[in-house]
């Protein structure tokens, strides 16, 4: 009798760098698995974040028994509070990374909609049909996880985002034994596994690193101020800082409200070992001489409105830069952020800081595993069969040559994207069809969709171009207008012969639609939209958006 098959859909993650969301079906049951958002390119005009596409979702709800997350970095939590407006599940991870996710939910108001179950390192639970165990593995946060699936089809083992660190700061090692040992015992018949380093050759630096180039900044630096900045979740890139600054005598300062927060929960879980002494009150900073300070901030990737962009621009209460600052930032640009980034160290450099960025030192690891690591997993799982995850589609294909070189068979690593969905079963791992993955766009009052984020492009870049016309519907005459009203399409000095030309063509258009009969507001809003458009086309080679104003007599 063939055992129950297994099914997998990607709702995001997969040729890009966040959303990541996977949904592991096993007997008509759905296990989420992360729920994370993305950060707008620079193109997303006004959006503030974006979300994976629930659609698929909406027809299962009933069907979904929880979301397991691996970590808790927002490319992986940061959807929950979308998701759990609309559906109803546990979350299931490590108390730090709940931690981290519960503030943003609390936030939305939906915590009533979920329950949160904290599971442990080497722990074996049941949810329904999904026979989960939890493995530590080491990441840029702490409490990360690799999660097997013990399914009737066998082990599906998922790395979670993951970095074979083999002196993490807090001695928690990944657990390569425990891959090893279900791989030889019953095998491990699919990988999920990071692929955002693919492309990159050697080993990635421990994280323990950081901390020599960390102290050895705080000693060339004595007598100055010092004003870090890093994730607010990287717990162990706070502890090194805390501990060079602790070397020299300095106080650490926390600043922005997710730094402050993290930091007081991952001291009240004993995961940050800071003692009471060591840490002061930005409030009252003005205690202390430059030389005794160390600020941790946020803000390491230039976000609009974090701490260190308003430090840039002068904009805190508490603090002022100086030509006695050095600013250290503890980070690397987000891929789309290089701009953001480098505009705060240049308002930095311009008040006078003196500005470390991992360009000119080793402040900075990553948390992503590089070529002879992902190696690594693969000769220690040794997997039927690979799917690569979590990164860009060049790093997923380059993931996928490793899995060649170290023994999966020749056609047993497939490569998805984005709404694909998979099954295991008997015969093997094939795709079986499609669902809906598009970008869901959030900003400041609700989701908006591609055609508004379309819109918003043409009036960044082509401006607009108004014709207003009043109309007698009762005669069918026109007995106002047309009137030309433009934003940033053509400089006014241009304008004059151009507004005359769309006039001319908007007035024949709108006379001939009133000629024949029966006229309606949406007929002549069309004629005068189709005659400045195709005006304004053959003049300029320009679309800026085409706005027709009728006006009823």
């Amino acid at each position: 009798m063939a055992a129950e098959a297994v099914r997998i859909t990607f709702l995001g993650g997969l040729g890009e760098i966040g959303r990541n969301c996977a949904a592991i079906e096993i007997e008509g049951r759905i296990m989420l698995l992360d729920c994370g958002l993305m950060f707008p390119d620079t193109d997303m005009l006004g959006i503030d974040v974006v979300l994976p596409d629930f659609t698929w979702l909406r027809e299962r709800a009933d069907d979904i028994e929880g979301c397991i997350l691996t970590h808790g970095h927002e490319d992986h939590v940061g959807a929950l509070s979308y998701a759990l407006q609309e559906f109803e599940f546990p979350i299931i991870s490590s108390e730090f990374t709940l931690g981290l996710a519960r503030g943003r939910i609390e936030e939305n108001g939906v915590l009533k909609n979920t329950k949160l179950i904290v599971v442990k390192d080497n722990e074996r639970r049941q949810f329904g049909p999904f026979d989960c165990e939890f493995l530590p593995i080491t990441h840029s946060v702490p409490h990360g996880f690799a999660t097997a699936f013990h399914t009737p089809q066998g082990t599906i083992l998922h790395s979670g985002d993951f970095k074979i660190d083999l002196t993490p700061v807090d001695g928690r090692l990944s657990d390569l034994s425990r891959i090893g040992g279900i791989s030889s015992g019953d095998g491990i018949r699919l990988l999920l596994s990071d692929s955002t380093n693919a492309e990159e050759h050697g080993h990635s630096r421990s994280e323990k690193a950081v901390g020599g180039v960390l102290y050895d900044l705080m000693h060339q630096h004595v007598g100055r101020r010092i004003i870090t900045a890093c994730f607010a979740s990287h717990i162990h890139r706070v502890q090194q800082l805390a501990d060079a600054a602790q070397s020299f005598g300095r106080v650490i300062i926390p600043l922005g409200r997710s730094m402050r927060k993290n930091i007081a929960m991952a001291r009240q879980m004993g995961i940050l070992d800071i003692p009471d002494s060591a840490l002061a009150d930005i409030e009252d900073i003005g205690d202390y001489d430059d030389g005794q300070i160390c600020v941790v901030s946020t803000g390491s990737q230039g976000e609009p409105m974090s701490a260190l962009t308003l430090l840039g621009g002068g904009e805190n209460r508490w603090l002022k830069v100086t030509g006695n600052d050095t600013v250290i930032l503890s980070s690397h640009p987000i891929p789309g952020n290089e701009s953001a980034v480098s505009k705060v160290i240049d308002n930095l450099v311009r008040l006078g800081a003196q500005v470390v960025h991992s360009g000119i030192a080793d402040v900075h690891a990553t948390g992503h595993a590089k070529e002879e690591e992902l190696k690594l997993l693969l000769s220690v799982a040794k997997p039927e069969w690979m799917v690569p995850v979590h990164g860009e589609y060049r790093h997923m294909v380059a993931h996928a040559r490793l899995a060649g070189l170290m023994g999966v068979a020749p056609g047993k690593t497939l490569i998805a994207e984005d709404g694909d969905q998979l099954v295991l079963d008997d015969q093997g791992l094939r795709m079986t069809g499609r669902v809906p993955a598009e970008y869901v766009y959030v900003h400041g009052v609700g989701d908006i969709d591609g055609g508004t984020l379309r819109d918003r492009q043409i009036l960044g870049n082509e401006g607009v171009v108004a014709a207003i016309v009043c109309i007698d519907f009762a005669t069918g005459t026109l007995v106002g207008g047309p009137e030309i009203a433009t934003r940033g399409w053509v400089a006014p000095e241009e304008s004059g012969d151009l507004f005359d030309g769309i006039a001319d063509r908007v007035k024949a258009a709108v006379v001939s639609q009133l000629a024949e009969g029966n006229p309606t507001r949406s007929k002549v809003e069309k004629a005068v939209r189709r005659a400045a458009g195709s005006f304004v086309g053959e003049k300029t080679r320009r679309r800026p958006m085409i706005v027709p104003v009728v006006v009823e007599a």
